[in-house]
This record gives C-alpha cells, sequence and structure tokens, in this order.
C-alpha cells in the first residue's frame, strides 16, 4: 500500500468531525479580528482530537495553535475562518434569500478552509502516530484575512520561525495546485484635517479637508496612468466629514489599498499615493496625517513542493461528485450570467467546458498571475509554502457572492472538503518520509531570499484592528 493511501484513510475516518466544524463555523459568521465564536469552535475540536493548544498565538485572541508529534520536520497547516459582511444567505437554496439578523455571510469559504486544513493536519497526526515516525504537525487558526492580514502579524511575531514548510487551501469552482501569485498589498488611512468655518458666511476662514481628500483622489486618478498594469489602487471614505453642506468640513478620513505584484513595487506605489495626500494638503493648506492598517506580501512560488502536491492529485483525481450534485450545481449556475462561467474558465486558462462541476484536474500552470491578494503571501516569505484549490462549488460561482454562501454547507462543499484536506495530507507526508524534497524546496527559497530579502509591511509599531468581545461557544 503506497504512503498516501494509509493517510487518505486517516482523512475518511476523521471527516465527520471536520463536516460538523464547518458546518457550525458557517453559521457563526464573524469578522476581521471578531471571530471568537469560530476560534473556540476550533479550539474546541482541536483539544478533542488530542492536539497541544496554544491560544492567543502572536497576541490575538482569536488565533489558536494546535501541535502533535514529536521530532522531524514540522509542517504548517495554515486556517482561516473569517467572514464577510454583508453577504448572508440561507443555505442549500438557488436564490438570494438573506438570513434575518445577520448581515454576515462565509462568502469567501473559510469555513471550509479552516476546517479542511484542520482534517489534514489532524489526518497526519493519526498517521505519524499509528506508523510511530518522527514529525510534527500544526494546525494554525489564523484571524482576518480579509482584509485584516492576521498571518502578517503572526509572522512579525516569530510564530512559524521554527517551520520547515506550510500547507494551506482556498475554496474556489476548480482542483488543482493554487498559482503562486498574488497582490502584495497596504491599507492606509491618511486623515485630513483643516478648520471649519461658515460656508456661506465666511468660507474664506475655513480649510476644507473634504476639498483635499477629493483633491487627493483625482491626483491618484492622474497616478494610474504611471503605474505597472498589474497594479491597483482602491480607496473609501471612512469619514467624509459630515453631512451638513453649510459646514466647511474639518476633518475627513480616507483608506486606501495599493496593491502590486511585487512587494518591492507595492511599497514605492504607496509611497507615491503619500506624496500625492501631501500635495493636496498643500494645495488646500489643510494637514494630512497616514496610518498604516494592514498589509500582505506577495507569494513566493515553490516549485519542489507545487510539483509534490499536484503528483497527488493525479493520483486521487478530481472530487467524487454524483449526477444529483451536477444537477444542483447546474440550478445554481442558473443565478449568475454565462460570463461569470466563462470568465472562470478563462481565469484557470481553459476552454469553457460543458459541465457544472469540476471532473477535471487543473495543470500545473505556475506563475499565473492573480488580481487577489491572500496573507498567506507572508508566510511563503518565511518557511517554504504550497497551496491547493478545493472544488466547492458550481463553476462560474464568484468568490464573495451570495452564492458562495449558500453553497458552503452543501454535499458539494463537503467532497470537495474532504478531497483537498486528503492532498494537503498526502503532501505533508511526502515532505516528512523524503528528505530530498524537503532540502529542495528550502534551497529554492533561499534563493529567491537572495534575490529579494522580505521587509514585513507592517511597521512594528502597528497593531491589529482588535475587538476583544470574547463569546463562549
Amino acid at each position: 500500500m503506497k504512503n498516501t493511501d494509509s493517510v487518505w484513510e486517516c482523512v475518511d475516518r476523521l471527516s465527520k468531525a471536520a463536516i460538523e466544524l464547518s458546518d457550525a463555523v458557517w453559521a457563526v459568521p464573524e469578522l476581521n479580528f471578531d471571530e471568537y465564536r469560530s476560534c473556540a469552535l476550533h479550539t474546541k475540536t482541536l483539544a478533542e482530537t488530542g492536539f497541544r493548544v496554544t491560544r492567543n498565538v502572536a497576541g490575538l485572541p482569536t488565533a489558536v495553535m494546535g501541535e502533535a508529534g514529536e521530532g522531524g520536520p514540522v509542517i504548517a497547516f495554515l486556517g482561516e475562518y473569517d467572514a464577510l459582511p454583508n453577504l448572508s444567505n440561507e443555505a442549500g437554496v438557488t436564490e438570494h434569500k438573506p438570513v434575518p439578523g445577520n448581515s454576515n455571510g462565509h462568502a469567501c469559504g473559510h469555513n471550509l478552509l479552516g476546517s479542511a486544513a484542520f482534517l489534514a493536519a489532524a489526518a497526519v497526526k493519526t498517521w505519524l502516530e499509528e506508523n510511530n515516525l518522527p514529525g510534527r504537525v500544526r494546525y494554525y487558526g489564523c484571524p482576518a484575512e480579509e482584509g485584516g492580514a492576521g498571518k502578517s502579524f503572526m509572522v512579525r511575531a516569530g510564530v512559524f520561525r521554527d517551520v520547515d514548510a506550510a500547507i494551506s487551501w482556498h475554496p474556489m469552482c476548480f482542483t488543482g495546485v493554487f498559482p503562486p501569485s498574488s497582490l502584495a498589498n497596504i491599507r492606509i488611512d491618511f486623515t485630513f484635517e483643516g478648520k471649519a468655518a461658515h460656508a456661506a458666511a465666511a468660507p474664506h476662514l475655513g480649510r476644507s479637508a473634504l476639498d483635499a481628500a477629493e483633491i487627493m483622489n483625482i491626483g491618484v486618478n492622474y497616478l494610474r496612468e504611471h503605474m505597472l498594469p498589474t497594479s491597483r489602487i482602491h480607496y473609501a471614505f471612512l469619514d467624509a466629514g459630515g453631512t451638513a453642506p453649510n459646514v466647511v468640513q474639518s476633518k475627513v478620513v480616507i483608506r486606501y489599498t495599493v496593491r502590486a505584484l511585487e512587494l518591492s513595487d507595492m511599497m514605492e506605489l504607496a509611497e507615491r499615493v503619500r506624496k500625492v495626500a501631501k500635495g493636496a494638503a498643500m494645495m488646500t493648506e489643510t494637514r494630512v496625517s497616514d496610518q498604516i492598517i494592514s498589509g500582505m506580501a506577495n507569494l513566493l512560488p515553490c516549485p519542489p513542493l507545487e510539483r509534490a502536491m499536484y503528483a497527488s492529485f493525479e493520483r486521487l483525481g478530481p472530487p467524487p461528485f454524483d449526477d444529483e450534485d451536477r444537477a444542483w450545481a447546474k440550478e445554481m449556475q442558473k443565478t449568475f450570467p454565462v460570463t461569470d462561467i466563462q470568465s472562470a474558465f478563462r481565469l484557470v486558462g481553459q476552454a469553457p467546458r460543458d459541465t457544472s462541476l469540476a471532473d477535471f484536474i487543473l495543470p500545473l500552470i505556475g506563475g499565473r498571475a492573480s488580481m487577489g491578494s491572500t496573507d498567506v503571501g507572508d508566510v511563503s516569505w518565511t518557511v517554504p509554502t504550497v497551496q491547493a484549490l478545493g472544488a466547492t462549488c458550481a463553476i462560474g460561482t464568484q468568490l464573495h457572492s451570495w452564492q458562495m454562501t449558500a453553497q458552503g454547507k452543501s454535499k458539494i462543499a463537503h467532497k470537495g472538503m474532504v478531497h483537498v484536506a486528503k492532498i494537503m495530507a498526502a503532501t505533508a507526508t511526502d515532505i516528512i518520509r523524503d528528505k530530498a524534497l524537503l532540502d529542495a524546496a528550502k534551497a529554492d527559497h533561499a534563493e529567491r531570499l537572495k534575490i529579494q530579502p522580505y521587509i514585513c509591511p507592517i511597521p512594528d509599531d502597528v497593531g491589529p484592528d482588535l475587538q476583544p468581545v470574547p463569546v463562549a461557544v
């Protein structure tokens, strides 16, 4: 029996608890750094499964770590469990039906993400015990991936410093190795302060912070022509100064997100945005200050681990979806335009196929640029990291949509979650058993860091936006 067969059997034996965990987290959707119920559910499950549990990892109340095993390499599985605002929906329906009383929803599938990572870790723990092998497995429950950059704070605190390799995944409508590319990003709050005045009687005495913010937006719009085409800049007003038009607004807060393919390019572009803000303040005789809120590095590839993961995908094959699953997914596809389905195929470099669920494995493409961001990127600069994509929804389902939330407790989601847990577990056992594989991964990682050392996008004096309101489960 091949090594991977036994760890896949471990996944199957433990899958019931992981599915129950996923559904329980789906039912209590919580936002950045407020995932107290979700973290408690993961903590309880880790303890019941026999992990040595560490709470408040890196000083974050909603971060947890479970460890098992002794000696050997340390393999980390990265989990998440944060949700998104205003994307609640009833489960198992093919219509938009928000849940009364809670506007949050697991529209990015993080209820599945954390549970499958736990399942893989628990399976490897069992496999190590049953085979009396050296090796340590860790499950990291990481908060606030959706813009809060929880893993970036964890990296800064050094919690992955003794890890040999990290493994994660993300729910998607396809199955394969996660393309090792994402955008580095940074979120900065700009606060403009001026002088209030009567807008009709004494406008000449006022200095408008709102004018400064609007001029900043204009300046950044002109900047867009002179930045890399793969870079992105977005903004949102957090405080527009009030609702009285007869008052010269004296204070405005505007948040900018700056993204680029490379960490160094992102830092440079952020500085240019800061200069635009300073120029707007000079033009309006106001003052401006800025505060970094969070930041994420781009993903570093690790070809040796990606090839090992792909080999497991080839051996296991696609998820075991049946005709009932495909029929239900077909009904879900009717809720979004055909362009969403076509775009999904194009995103992964595939010609559109007449199938509602992923019945194939994506080829190992590597290097395809993602226009999204993830704080897994910061981990990838610390240790060799590999990620999978797991098919948990109908093809064409957009992340951050009510349709994703609606499919979060479906048989499709459960089957996809267990399937990708087997891939992650098999990748971990390959790393533990094959020293040459781990050595190759570490050598590749070290070579990449020689070219461009890691610079944490979050300064030492910046803390996460915590809302410490613990809630027992």
